[in-house]
């Protein structure tokens, strides 16, 4: 993983966000099987396009990052500055 670099993955129940030694898990969409790509990252705003078990097609998602990581009493701008990009990754 490169520096600036954030990863976007899921598992059964949780989309799960990794930054650094991070790992922030939130509670995902009941269908949701996997996100197949990132369309857009915009400083803690993500349009990804996801995979439903109703859907045979990829759908268009949006994830707000701001209002999680305030949640946890992080500082959302100084958390996400630094990251540049955001990729998919089931390793």
């Amino acid at each position: 993983m490169m520096e600036n670099e954030a990863i976007l993955t899921n598992d059964e129940r949780y989309t799960i966000f990794k930054y650094g030694s991070y790992v922030i898990r939130f509670k995902a969409p009941y269908s949701l099987e996997r996100y197949t790509q990132i369309k857009e990252w915009d400083h803690g705003y993500l349009v990804v396009m996801a995979k439903y078990s109703h859907n045979a097609e990829a759908e268009e998602e949006y994830i707000d990052l701001h209002p999680i990581l305030e949640g946890l009493y992080f500082d959302a701008d100084s958390f996400l500055n630094p990251i540049e990009k955001v990729r998919i990754s089931y390793d």
